[in-house]
């Protein structure tokens, strides 16, 4: 596993964050040999605006056709800037934990200027991109309390109509960040789900077995 010591906003704000998770993914193919990395079998993972940032590099990588990605595992990733000022949020969901306020000041922080104007980078906010064909498969869950219910669920949809096999998970009665409360029986249940795909995801090309199925 490569963690990015990626700068974070609002010192740095985009594109620095971005550009320096894809430095790592460069640096991972180009030393892949020496490490035993098999580049086929690369993914990204990431939670909340980390979850973000793993989608945004998904689109990166496609984009520019130089360090192909097998997967992305998305933990309730923040994706759209305009939740919460062009786009109106759930009555339902963002009440705990993770508000409209707190997500309108993270998005202040890392596009540099107020979020929801007429165009936006999908480096920053993935959900603004044009097209989502030829992304890697996708892993995505998130609570049905979070405020990011909604721009899953579409950024979902998005990715099946684009032809990307795409597993999704909404979680009764989960909050933002609930992997944080390790005891929850939710947590437990959501860790077990994601180390499944992720095994399926990476492992079963090149070792098959019953239990990965």
């Amino acid at each position: 596993m490569v963690a990015p010591n990626y700068r974070l906003a609002p010192e740095t704000p985009h594109p620095g964050p971005i550009e320096d998770c894809y430095a790592a993914l460069a640096w991972l193919h180009q030393n892949a040999v020496s490490m035993d990395v098999d580049i086929n079998r690369i993914g990204v993972f990431g939670g909340s605006a980390g979850g973000g940032l793993a989608a945004a590099l998904a689109l990166l990588a496609r984009d520019c056709g130089e360090y192909p990605l097998s997967f992305q595992c998305l933990l309730y990733p923040m994706l759209d800037d305009r939740t919460g000022t062009t786009k109106a949020t759930n009555p339902y969901a963002g009440e705990f934990v993770f508000t409209a306020a707190d997500n309108a000041f993270c998005w202040r922080a890392l596009l540099g200027h107020a979020p929801g104007g007429a165009e936006e980078s999908a480096y920053a906010a993935p959900a603004r991109a044009a097209s989502l064909t030829g992304l890697p498969p996708a892993y995505i869950w998130v609570g049905a309390l979070d405020l990011f219910v909604d721009e899953c669920l579409e950024y979902g949809r998005r990715l099946l109509r684009s032809g990307v096999p795409t597993e999704l998970h909404v979680y009764p009665g989960v909050t933002h960040g609930n992997i944080l409360c390790e005891a929850a029986p939710s947590t437990r249940y959501c860790r077990a789900e994601t180390l499944r795909a992720l095994r399926n995801a990476l492992l079963a090309r090149s070792s098959p077995s019953p239990d990965l199925v």
